[in-house]
């Protein structure tokens, strides 16, 4: 038997085309196999790991067993599935994955995609879950986490990205988001008012907004919480967004509840003069520089070339002091001239990355796989 992680290896992490048919078709044949928790489904562009974490962390302070799905991982596999407060074991990875190639058929473990896999890797690893907190994809109706029944879906800011498989424009990309709710949903704060429109034609579903939620004593509570944790804005609005999800089920939280829920890599400082970020769209940009506006650094950066990388550069140039490239090992990765190019349109000083001096500040900014190779060449060094 291949262990997992060779398994996984030998498999595509994206297609050119997307079977939107082939995850349903497969699940539905194995459901029997499956006993689902409560599931608590998060859509959206951004925010969805940080809201998740919040949300998970907040339940498992309150005596529930909970899952939590994210994805991708930045160092290590096991990220991604977490279970009462800490990473999945190898083992139990093992484990699982054994479960699973005794369930399916050869022809539909060929055929299920990487993402497809591990979802139902850790839907095997939640059986005995009370909650499941389920970050979808880059999708949402098509989403391979879409066809769990779901108790609620919270929808995190959406803005324009992964345009090739979800559309050209925000109301395009609210319509395929908000498609996977199932009931109950929540909408989180939104830059753009199309997704509110969205929301309102869906009047089948009970579709609340976060404001509709939360009380005068809940945003107090978060003004002491973001101030005690040191959260940005940005994940202020992640933190109202998990709080109205307990609110809904009505489970009373304690300020101290969030306390072991930041999620790394989301504007963390992994040293004085260091901040890494995996935003990698332009609503990620304006929040950084929203924050971190007033000061120069040195961008630490890379792009895959589905990217709107211009114009995250673009919003970015404000907090650039000048930009350092890091290679990254992806078929995906814009050619590193081209990067050049636009930012010599752009008037922005760059070489390429050999190191952290001192005397200066970084923005580590970009994919998961950016801060991932800044990682291992910075604890290296």
């Amino acid at each position: 038997m291949h262990t997992l992680i060779n398994f996984l290896d030998s498999k595509p992490l994206y297609y050119d085309e997307i079977d939107y048919n082939r995850f349903p078709r497969i699940y539905k044949k194995i459901k029997q196999h499956f006993k689902e928790p409560k599931i608590i489904h998060l859509v959206g562009t951004n925010g969805k790991g940080t809201t998740g974490r919040f949300l998970a962390s907040a339940l498992f302070k309150n005596g529930f067993k909970v899952g939590h799905y994210t994805s991708p991982h930045i160092l290590k596999f096991n990220e991604r599935i977490w279970i009462d407060g800490d990473d999945i074991s190898d083992e139990s990875l093992e484990f699982y994955h054994k479960e699973l190639l005794d369930i399916l058929e050869k022809d539909d473990l060929d055929a299920l995609s990487y993402f497809e896999y591990t979802t139902l890797l850790a839907m095997k690893a939640f059986e005995n879950c009370d909650f499941v907190v389920l970050e979808a994809g880059l999708g949402g109706e098509h989403d391979a986490t879409a066809v769990f029944k779901k108790e609620l879906t919270l929808i995190t800011p959406i803005d324009l990205d992964h345009q090739a498989f979800l559309g050209d424009n925000i109301y395009s990309i609210s319509q395929t988001k908000l498609n996977a709710i199932q009931n109950n949903a929540i909408i989180a704060k939104q830059k753009h008012q199309q997704v509110y429109e969205v929301a309102k034609n869906m009047d089948s579903f009970d579709i609340k907004r976060v404001d509709d939620i939360l009380v005068e004593d809940d945003y107090e509570n978060i003004r002491k919480i973001s101030q005690k944790l040191f959260l940005a804005s940005y994940l202020q609005n992640n933190l109202s967004l998990a709080i109205s999800a307990l609110k809904f089920f009505k489970i009373k939280y304690k300020n101290d509840d969030f306390n072991d829920a930041k999620l790394f890599g989301r504007m963390s400082k992994i040293d004085e003069n260091i901040i890494v970020d995996v935003g990698h769209n332009p609503l990620a940009a304006s929040s950084i520089v929203d924050e971190l506006k007033g000061k120069k650094y040195v961008l630490v950066y890379n792009s895959y070339k589905d990217k709107d990388y211009k114009m995250i550069l673009s919003i970015l140039k404000p907090i650039i002091d000048e930009v350092q490239t890091i290679s990254i090992n992806s078929q995906r990765v814009e050619d590193i001239e081209t990067l050049h190019k636009v930012l010599i349109d752009l008037g922005v000083k760059y070489t390429k990355f050999c190191g952290v001096q001192p005397d200066k500040d970084y923005l580590v900014f970009g994919s998961f796989s950016v801060v991932e190779q800044f990682l291992k060449e910075y604890i290296t060094r």
